[in-house]
């Protein structure tokens, strides 16, 4: 049963990523000021969209870190050397999720104040920090579960 659970996370994983891929492509050209915007001009002309693009690169690092671990608990060797790896760069990319969003939030306060109606953006920000906040401190609390029990088993005789 436990099995069928992880595999089941895994192939939701799958779907997290794809369904964030084609969101990423396909978005932007639904947006208010790009929707009569030709290809140049939707990708090159936005620095948001820049950021959002970079930012993407650490979050599918960080899924596809969690489906390697989700793999390693899978197989029953959670508590190795490569869960203690993966869990650190899914805390490595969460953490740097989150300075991506507090940049932007930082950006919105400063140069978009005044001009624009920035309540949903700060919103979103919140919950993004929140979430990967959040995902920072359990990766965190589970790298160090993992480095205690592979040293107590690497301990007993």
């Amino acid at each position: 049963m436990k099995r069928i659970l992880v595999l089941l996370s895994q192939v939701a994983l799958i779907g997290i990523g794809i369904s964030a891929f084609i969101f990423m492509l396909y978005e932007p050209h639904l947006e208010g000021r790009n929707v009569h915007a030709t290809f140049f001009e939707v990708y090159f002309n936005d620095p948001f969209l820049l950021c959002a693009y970079i930012a993407s690169i650490p979050f599918f690092m960080m899924l596809y870190q969690k489906f390697l671990l989700l793999g390693y608990i899978r197989h029953n060797t959670l508590f190795s050397v490569a869960g203690m790896k993966a869990t650190r760069i899914i805390r490595y990319c969460a953490t740097s999720l989150v300075g991506f969003a507090v940049v932007g939030e930082i950006y919105l306060f400063i140069f978009q104040r005044g001009k624009d109606d920035i309540a949903g953006g700060v919103f979103m920000g919140l919950l993004i920090i929140f979430f990967f906040g959040a995902t920072s401190i359990v990766a965190t609390y589970f790298e160090k579960t993992i480095t205690t029990k592979s040293r107590l088993d690497s301990n007993t005789p």
